[in-house]
């Protein structure tokens, strides 16, 4: 089963912090990872999202370095991979959603990944998860 998989699902992954809902959500998201036959879709914004969240986590004292290239790696051994396509539709297709849904153009490139590719999205967050019902998508 491929699904695009949304930054703030991963976060939870290493900090931990959210709602009990979340927390189970993003357990089970990891869960579907780590079956064989599960893979990660990402747009190609994904690896500089978790970067900054790390690294503004780093300079706030919230998280160590050693903890981060540790999960960094684990990340790596993960089926995830990039979508080669998403900075084409960026200016498109992903800005007409980031306007239509007063999305970021972050969070609007998940969106359009999952639509254009008919895939369901793993994410945690609320505004992402209206938009993705409103635009006819399924949630992972």
């Amino acid at each position: 089963m491929r699904f695009v998989l949304d930054n703030s699902v991963v976060m939870r992954w290493l900090f931990g912090d959210g709602t009990q809902d979340d927390l189970e959500y993003a357990a089970r998201i990891l869960d579907l990872l780590k079956q064989e036959d599960h893979v990660a879709v990402v747009p190609c914004v994904w690896a500089l999202e978790v970067g900054n969240v790390i690294v503004r986590a780093e300079a706030k004292g919230l998280l160590q370095e050693a903890r981060s290239a540790g999960f960094l790696g684990i990340l790596q051994d993960m089926s995830i991979e990039p979508d080669d396509r998403s900075s084409r539709h960026a200016l498109g297709d992903t800005l007409q959603l980031a306007r239509r849904f007063r999305l970021s153009s972050y969070d609007a490139s998940y969106l359009e990944l999952a639509l254009r590719e008919e895939l369901p999205l793993a994410t945690n967050d609320d505004a992402l998860r209206k938009a993705l019902a409103s635009a006819g998508g399924k949630l992972a």
